[in-house]
């Protein structure tokens, strides 16, 4: 049975994608089998994993709409060695269109169900919003992973992303949990990165990964290659943290 796991933050540019992306190809690298789950419009999990947007046949619009299935529209990333379904600009209809079918919240859910025994994790990359998108995603996970600038705007952005997930525990999905707090993008020099960082460790402990992500240029410059950043350039800070994170995760999986 896949552990399915959502990226997510309500803020836009905290690095959830280039998360999601990489923890997916530093699993694979650690011999685990992978299917990631892009449900941002914008597509840029599909073309961070090496996948055209632009030619895509089928994608997770047609699988939230029951007009495909789950082994139909996956591709593989030839650079990442892992599945994803991937998603294009069709996706920001979804949107409307779901509003008025059955089981609306957890089409994703039932559609994942289905590819369940071919993998050992599922990563969700979540919009930067609380959407219908978003929602499906909640549904579908056993745990959020959160990423996180260590900035004041974070901190304020996380009691409503915490909140969210309250809610659809206790009204969609008891399964979810938080699994961890991830600190991406993390500058040491900054006396703010390092107070903040302590503030999360003080507020909520272990729930704070042990693994830190240091902003690092080579990842951000990985997609233009489409290709993950731990693949692009493995000797790389980020690489390394990132590598490292998948092995904590896949340590943390056995304690969940």
């Amino acid at each position: 049975m896949a552990k399915i796991f959502c990226v997510a933050n309500q803020k836009g540019g905290v690095g959830k994608t280039t998360t999601a992306v990489n923890l997916a190809a530093g699993l694979a690298q650690l011999n685990q089998r992978v299917l990631l789950i892009d449900l941002d419009p914008q597509g840029n999990a599909t073309m961070g994993a090496g996948v055209n947007k632009a030619d895509l046949e089928h994608s997770v619009y047609q699988v939230l709409l029951g007009m495909s299935d789950v082994r139909t529209a996956r591709k593989t990333s030839e650079t990442g060695k892992f599945d994803i379904l991937p998603a294009n600009r069709e996706l920001a209809g979804a949107e409307v269109e779901m509003v008025e079918l059955d089981n609306r919240e957890k089409r994703l859910k039932m559609a994942l169900a289905e590819v369940d025994g071919e993998y050992d994790f599922m990563l969700i990359d979540c919009p930067p919003a609380l959407s219908m998108l978003t929602l499906n995603g909640l549904c579908a996970a056993h745990g959020v992973i959160i990423p996180m600038q260590c900035e004041y705007y974070a901190l304020e952005g996380l009691s409503d992303l915490v909140n969210t997930i309250k809610k659809v525990h206790a009204k969609l999905n008891t399964d979810l949990k938080i699994i961890g707090l991830l600190r991406v993008m993390f500058d040491p020099r900054m006396t703010l990165s390092q107070q903040v960082s302590a503030q999360l460790e003080q507020h909520f402990g272990d729930k704070v990964f042990k693994s830190i992500i240091p902003r690092n240029v080579r990842l951000a410059e990985a997609p233009s290659y489409g290709m993950p950043g731990v693949v692009f350039d493995p000797a790389s800070k980020g690489a390394q943290a990132y590598i490292a994170f998948g092995a904590e995760m896949v340590e943390r999986i056995h304690t969940f």
